[in-house]
C-alpha cells in the first residue's frame, strides 16, 4: 500500500489550525506548517466492510500489532484529561470500551517510543 515511514519522517502534531493546516514538530525540533493531505470525505464514506477489505488486501497489515499479547492488565488510575472533541467522538462512536481503546492507543505509542529510544 504505502511506504513505511523512516524515523526522520515521523513528526508530532503540535496544533491544528482553523484553516485546515497543522503545525508539526520534527524529531530534530524543527516546526513546520503543513496542509492536510487526507481526503476526509473519502475517509468518512468508507464502510466497515471497505476498511476490512483494505486491511485484508494489505501485505503490510500486521494483525499481531493489535493482538491481545500487547494488552497489559494493570491497575487503572482515574484522572481528568482534556481531549479534542473530535478525538473523543472518534473513540466513543465505536461503542462501549472507548476508554480502553484510548488506553491501548496510548500504550502502543508508549511502546513504540520506547523501542525508538533503544535504537538510538
Amino acid at each position: 500500500m504505502g511506504k513505511k515511514a523512516a524515523a526522520e519522517d515521523i513528526v508530532t502534531l503540535v496544533a491544528s489550525l482553523p484553516d485546515g493546516t497543522h503545525i508539526v514538530e520534527h524529531q530534530d525540533g524543527r516546526l513546520e506548517r503543513r496542509k492536510s493531505e487526507t481526503d476526509w470525505e473519502r475517509l468518512k464514506a468508507l464502510t466497515d466492510e471497505d476498511i476490512e477489505a483494505s486491511v485484508a488486501g494489505d501485505p503490510d497489515a500486521d494483525e499481531a500489532a493489535w493482538s491481545n499479547d500487547d494488552v497489559v492488565v494493570s491497575k487503572k488510575r482515574p484522572i481528568s484529561i482534556r481531549l479534542d472533541e473530535d478525538v473523543l467522538d472518534f473513540f466513543k462512536k465505536r461503542g462501549a470500551g472507548y476508554q480502553k481503546r484510548i488506553n491501548a492507543v496510548l500504550r502502543s505509542y508508549m511502546n513504540a517510543s520506547s523501542k525508538d529510544k533503544r535504537r538510538a
